[in-house]
């Protein structure tokens, strides 16, 4: 699946992503992408990323993620690898005091990172008004996500028009002792998902602390028709 979307601000139009799902052998999905700034957005604040993840295609567990950030002069890049007990974490950043990776580690069973947490949540019967909480590790902290299921609705984007599944999620940061903490500078979001075997994320509008973002998809394309009733390739 190759798809493109677009990220906004407040209403205006601030970045796109170009985001590839694929699956390079039997037993592994793998998600590429790229997102940079756009217009005057970029010329405020200009960042570049490029993130690779894998997940084991079986478990929909992640193995693998590698994420660049360049924002300014600053290159940060973040490495995690996942085993059967958590993950470890490993974020360089160049120019960075003494050059050394700073490694964390965190050890909770059934981690997710955000595009294997996508390819699960999409799997669930997601019936209205149920719940799902999972713990996910995106980059450096492991954050208690509550996802539930509001309803069915239409919704109408750049793509098109969809049978759309409406989710509200939340975050609570889980602290070093365990315990659950506000998250700082998200407070929620509304997601939807298309309403039919493939289960698109059509569009994010996330409440933060600096007001409304969204994210929402722009085009899709399969690249291989011989698709299994997951929306994926078999």
């Amino acid at each position: 699946m190759h798809a493109k979307y677009g990220f906004g601000w407040s209403g205006f139009p601030g970045a796109t992503a170009d985001v590839r799902l694929i699956k390079p052998s039997g037993d592994r999905f793998q998600l590429d992408g790229t997102i940079h700034t756009t217009g005057l957005v970029r010329a405020l604040w200009k960042f570049d990323a490029t993130h690779v993840s894998s997940a084991d295609a079986g478990t929909l567990h992640p193995l693998e993620m590698n994420q660049t950030e360049n924002v300014r002069n600053k290159k940060t890049v973040t490495r995690l690898l996942f085993d059967a007990t958590g993950v470890t974490s490993r974020e360089t950043e160049t120019p960075g005091k003494g050059g050394s990776p700073k490694i964390r580690r965190f050890d909770f069973p059934n981690l997710f990172d955000l595009s294997s947490a996508l390819l699960y949540l999409r799997s669930q019967p997601l019936q209205d008004r149920s719940i799902q909480r999972i713990v996910v590790y995106p980059a450096t902290s492991a954050y208690l996500a509550t996802v539930t299921v509001l309803g069915r609705e239409r919704l109408t984007g750049p793509s098109g028009t969809y049978n759309a599944i409406k989710l509200d999620l939340q975050l609570s940061k889980i602290g070093k002792s365990r315990e659950l903490e506000p998250h700082r500078k998200f407070r929620r979001a509304a997601v939807w998902l298309s309403d039919d075997p493939d289960r698109l994320l059509l569009k994010i509008q996330a409440q933060i602390f600096v007001g409304t973002v969204f994210a929402e998809l722009q085009s899709v394309e399969f690249e291989d028709a011989a698709r299994g009733p997951s929306g994926l390739q078999n």
